[in-house]
């Protein structure tokens, strides 16, 4: 019964946020129509919150490859928001590089150790190149991602690694 409780007052508090990020980011100069209900109100919202997601390069002007730290690059970049996009970018495989993948990992125990056979591929070796490989952070949650290359090495030498958290976006003025 308590875990029950706990469980809908977490959805409450939830759902409590997400309507004030709503509401603050509501264009109050143009009045709020009441005869258009709701749905108005909601996709206006949507639009407002879709319009401030980024898309960020993964790396920056590192891209995805072997050797650069992108916990310490996560570290300073963020924080993520929700419906962020981050850009993998990375040159398909050739004589002269290893290839690269993206692979996301369940939970933070299989990430911690690499575990590939518990991890999801996102985007094969071919998929970093031009526009690169696009992944929306959709979900408040660990998002764990990792290079599953060379049975894991890129992933266990602990460089081509990174967790974020992506946040809601605060409904204040951001300076």
């Amino acid at each position: 019964m308590a875990a029950k409780f706990a469980q809908g007052l977490i959805i409450l508090v939830i759902t409590a946020s997400m309507f004030a990020v709503c509401m603050a980011n509501k264009d109050w100069s143009s009045g709020f129509n009441y005869s258009d209900g709701w749905s108005r109100f909601g996709n206006q919202c949507k639009n407002k919150t879709q319009a401030q997601s980024k898309q960020i390069l993964v790396g920056g002007s590192e891209h995805w490859h072997f050797g650069f730290n992108y916990t310490d690059w996560a570290f300073k970049n963020g924080p993520f928001y929700i419906n962020d996009t981050l850009v993998f970018k990375y040159d398909a495989p050739n004589a002269t590089t290893f290839p690269h993948s993206v692979y996301m990992f369940q939970n933070f125990w299989s990430f911690l150790n690499c575990d590939l056979k518990r991890a999801k591929m996102l985007a094969n070796p071919t998929q970093g190149g031009g526009e690169g490989f696009k992944f929306v952070l959709k979900k408040w949650q660990p998002h764990y991602f990792a290079c599953g290359e060379r049975n894991g090495f890129h992933c266990n030498n602990g460089t081509m690694r990174f967790a974020v958290m992506p946040m809601l976006r605060p409904f204040w003025p951001w300076p």
